[in-house]
């Protein structure tokens, strides 16, 4: 991956602070269209290399924090030879340690700032199950999709997901939301910033 092209995906005031991490031995990073399932992945390759996999997207902050985010588990994977649960004590330290210095207002605005000071006391496996964090990075998505979050859709009303199927949003069960699909009346669980297109009735 060419440096100066994966420096114009992130914030300029990260400039300074990514190089070095994005510069270690035997580590490439590759920008590929997205992906429905990930924002990124990290892997060893069978040549002895190893490699992060990024979706490219407009959003600065949000392509950064996924950044660092794999950049993390590459260090566990290098500093640590036995195998450790991916997203376990080791990654979420290894976490905390290499993103704090990204924590300034010259690189995040102050809305997507005090939430990610937040998330990352006890981080996730993925950044779409913070709430607070994915709808305040979604403020700075460079594209309107007409969609919505679910949580923003009224209870009892219709709408699109995935290949145009047609869901009746339910009641709330913990933290998702149970949806029945029209068609098959099979039900389904849905994160509430799951982005959604609703159905005028």
């Amino acid at each position: 991956m060419n440096e100066s092209y994966l420096l114009e995906l992130i914030p300029k005031g990260s400039h300074e602070l990514i190089k070095p991490l994005i510069s270690e031995d035997r580590l490439y990073i590759k920008v590929v269209n997205i992906r429905r399932t990930k924002h990124g992945d990290f892997r060893k390759l069978k040549n002895g290399f190893n490699q992060i996999t990024l979706n490219h997207i407009d959003n600065k902050y949000r392509f950064l924090i996924t950044l660092i985010h794999e950049l993390a588990h590459f260090k566990v994977y290098k500093n640590i030879k036995h195998k450790v649960n991916p997203h376990g004590f080791e990654w979420k330290n290894a976490y905390k340690m290499m993103i704090l210095p990204f924590l300034n207002n010259q690189i995040f605005p102050d809305e997507i700032l005090s939430i990610l000071a937040a998330h990352i006391k006890n981080p996730s496996a993925s950044t779409d199950s913070d709430v607070n964090l994915v709808v305040a990075l979604k403020k700075y998505d460079s594209f309107n999709d007409n969609k919505i979050f679910l949580n923003d859709l009224s209870k009892d009303c219709l709408f699109e997901y995935g290949n145009d199927k047609v869901f009746l949003k339910q009641r709330k069960l913990r933290k998702r939301y149970i949806c029945k699909e029209l068609l098959s009346g099979k039900e389904y669980m849905f994160s509430p910033v799951a982005r959604i297109k609703p159905i005028e009735k």
